[in-house]
């Protein structure tokens, strides 16, 4: 992906992040706007566009990526309380960057899914 991309900057190390785990295909740092107490952004570090195109295009890395969420919620101790993995696709989904990212949120409780 080209230089616009804020993750792929991130993942070359153009821009600071505060990383909370890396493996060799994915790389998790807190979110800079946070909306619980624990934010974290887990992402492939192959650029894909959305979690649509990366599961029918690697599946094996999607699977990667939901290991590295699980392994985040475990380190941040959210697993007892439980927390929420999200996606956001799409305009109508609120995507804002478009490199597909899971947000792991908790440490709070979260309210509704959707608010109307």
């Amino acid at each position: 992906m080209g230089s616009d991309c804020l993750f792929c900057r991130i993942v070359a190390g153009e821009i600071p992040a505060t990383v909370v785990r890396e493996t060799a295909t994915t790389l998790a740092f807190r979110d800079i706007d946070p909306k619980a107490p624990v934010h974290v952004l887990v992402i492939p570090k192959e650029h894909y566009a959305d979690v649509a195109t990366l599961g029918q295009g690697d599946p094996a890395l999607a699977g990667e990526l939901l290991a590295t969420a699980a392994a985040v919620a475990e380190d941040e101790g959210l697993l007892g309380d439980g927390f929420r993995l999200m996606f956001n696709t799409g305009a109508y989904g609120g995507q804002e960057v478009f490199h597909v990212h899971a947000h792991v949120l908790g440490g709070a409780p979260l309210g509704p899914m959707l608010c109307r």
